[in-house]
């Protein structure tokens, strides 16, 4: 575990994550973790809307899935703006 940790492609990577740089594996690092992050976001929106009508767990679980419906596509679209506007 210590040397994949120490290894320079992984130590290259956590700088260009840490410093902004967008590319192709930074792009998908943010896709993840903003999918992710929504993922929560819309479970605990399903509870407080729905949670009393139809249960915790099931609006927990719409919630979550279908949150990342609309939050993936305007993820893509900004990073795809960003990657444009670093380019100029």
């Amino acid at each position: 575990m210590q040397d994949i940790l120490t290894s320079s492609s992984v130590r290259d990577f956590f700088t260009s994550l840490a410093a902004g740089d967008l590319n192709i594996a930074t792009e998908f690092v943010w896709l993840v973790t903003a999918t992710v992050l929504s993922m929560v976001g819309g479970a605990i929106g399903g509870m407080l809307l729905a949670g009393k009508d139809i249960g915790y767990q099931f609006s927990a679980m719409l919630g979550a899935l279908f949150a990342p419906a609309g939050v993936i596509p305007a993820i893509i679209l900004g990073l795809v703006i960003l990657n444009l506007l670093t380019n100029y």
